[in-house]
């Protein structure tokens, strides 16, 4: 069993920044994917970024050089640091664990980028 319960959501201004913590419990392996989606009002869920070790990590074009995802493996937790963010980043964030098959969601965070 797996739980994920993310944390740090919530609003910012443009161009602020934001950190996005995930806690795993559960039965949880370091060689399976853990990462962050996100959706907004009306749209698709999206890929934000994804890991399995800190060599080997996958963003979205649109958040390229701005967030930056990492991984403890011994506190089994997920972060995605977001920088310079825009109104477009505005949407549910979800943590997932075994990203690209039969993944297992968090609850989601709201982060409202707004002025």
């Amino acid at each position: 069993q797996v739980q994920l319960v993310e944390s740090g959501g919530g609003l910012v201004q443009p161009g602020g920044s934001m950190r996005l913590s995930c806690a795993a419990s559960g039965s949880i392996f370091s060689f399976i994917s853990m990462g962050w989606y996100r959706q907004a009002p009306g749209k698709q869920r999206e890929l934000v970024a994804t890991i399995w070790s800190s060599t080997s990590t996958n963003y979205t074009d649109s958040v390229k050089g701005r967030f930056t995802i990492s991984r403890d493996n011994a506190r089994n937790t997920v972060n995605l640091q977001m920088n310079s963010l825009k109104p477009e980043d505005t949407a549910v964030y979800y943590c997932c664990y075994r990203c690209s098959n039969l993944p297992y969601w968090g609850q989601g965070t709201q982060v409202t980028v707004s002025s």
